[in-house]
């Protein structure tokens, strides 16, 4: 009977070794410029994947726009190519040559970026919806989430070789044509190299 009852308890051990969760696919929040970034929406993860980068044809999985000393704002742009439904999100970290490390609340979207966008820090994804067969466009709103600079700063004394922007961020959207359908976004964290960031291959 004791062999018995050992047996099921190394069964139910290692069954439970075996698990894992979407967090655990999350990367590491780090400081060092080592091109990461990842995020649960609704428990799911998202990663940025990519083929092989290329000049002839952009493949990048993560790229920044913008950069501190001559813009008032950054934008960090993640894809994924390589999975059957992708997605692609945008987050907008307004004033950030002002602010440095600090904390962004994030505001509204209006689905768009650059010049085009808001001028303010904001968040939008588009992903795929399987119950409809469809991608859909959420976007956040007022006071919908928190993004947390830890690290912004210039790898070498030469602005040339780019620099390290890490950070964390939660937030919640809606869905642009329908205020009722909304999503959340929790565990957020990104740590990117600028100069290094789009030649990366995300797996």
């Amino acid at each position: 009977m004791k062999q018995i009852v050992t047996l099921a308890f190394l069964f139910i051990v290692l069954g439970c070794s075996n698990d894992s969760s979407p967090e655990d696919g999350l990367p590491k929040e780090t400081q060092t410029g080592a091109n990461t970034f990842g995020c649960l929406i609704d428990g799911k993860l998202y990663k940025p994947r990519c083929e092989e980068p290329s000049v002839a044809f952009p493949q990048w999985g993560m790229i920044v726009w913008g950069a501190p000393s001559s813009y008032n704002y950054n934008e960090i742009e993640v894809r994924d190519l390589k999975s059957e439904f992708g997605f692609k999100m945008l987050l907008h970290i307004d004033s950030i040559n002002l602010m440095g490390v600090n904390s962004y609340n994030i505001n509204e979207s209006n689905g768009l970026s650059d010049i085009d966008g808001l001028q303010h820090n904001y968040l939008h994804c588009l992903i795929y919806d399987r119950m409809t067969a469809s991608y859909k466009m959420y976007i956040s709103y007022e006071n919908s989430g928190i993004i947390k600079i830890s690290k912004l700063g210039y790898v070498s004394s030469n602005p040339i070789n780019g620099y390290i922007m890490s950070g964390t961020f939660n937030c919640r959207l809606r869905n642009v044509n329908d205020p009722n359908d909304k999503i959340e976004i929790t565990k957020g964290r990104f740590d990117i190299n600028t100069s290094t960031v789009i030649y990366k291959e995300f797996p």
